[in-house]
């Protein structure tokens, strides 16, 4: 099962990135990459450095258990976690593919605070604001239950601490910016990861 994972966190930054970044780049002259920012040791910087960190654990995690470094937790090692893990893998894998494609040409990863994209409010994020994000939660979660060792457990914690980060401190202050009132009251309407949840108050 370990190899699976890694087959599968291979296949999802192949079409997830690599593919997707080179089809914004045949239609835009761009790939899309905006990379991480920040001074050392900000919470911009933490969310960037974080969300790295966290891929590459999740990719040492199933070769550590592949060479009997790793153990998965008795608890979760087991057929049914196993296969929910891997419908939730293969469903966050095909719905990250599905809301990048969504944005269009405003896919992006991280923020370049010079340049203004437009503002996706149809189709799945009419639902939720960051639905990529929620989507590659969903795909994480899933290859944490299929290989479940302490290293990809960690790994996914680490994921999810700078997906938060990454949109509450350098994505949604920037979407505020350069789209104001619109940003706002799509954002008092549509919920940050899930529907409902996460909507901003009057006080924002």
């Amino acid at each position: 099962m370990a190899m699976a994972v890694l087959v599968l966190y291979l296949t999802f930054v192949a079409a997830g990135l690599g593919w997707k970044s080179y089809r914004q780049w045949r239609a835009t002259g761009s790939t899309g990459f905006r990379g991480f920012h920040g001074r050392p040791g900000s919470l911009e910087w933490l969310a960037g450095v974080g969300f790295i960190a966290a891929i590459l654990v999740a990719l040492l995690a199933p070769i550590l258990q592949l060479t009997g470094l790793a153990t998965p937790l008795a608890a979760l090692d087991n057929r049914p976690v196993q296969v929910a893990g891997i419908v939730l893998a293969a469903v966050g894998l095909v719905a990250t593919i599905g809301a990048q494609q969504t944005m269009g040409e405003s896919w992006r990863v991280g923020v370049d605070t010079q340049e203004t994209t437009a503002l996706v409010c149809a189709g799945v994020f009419g639902w939720i604001r960051n639905p990529i994000f929620t989507a590659m939660l969903l795909f994480a979660t899933g290859a944490a239950l299929m290989a479940p060792n302490p290293l990809a457990l960690s790994g996914f914690a680490l994921l999810a601490a700078s997906i938060e980060l990454q949109v509450r401190v350098v994505e949604e202050p920037y979407l505020l910016t350069v789209h104001g009132a619109a940003y706002r009251e799509y954002g008092s309407r549509v919920g940050r990861f899930l529907p409902g949840i996460g909507r901003f108050t009057a006080q924002g």
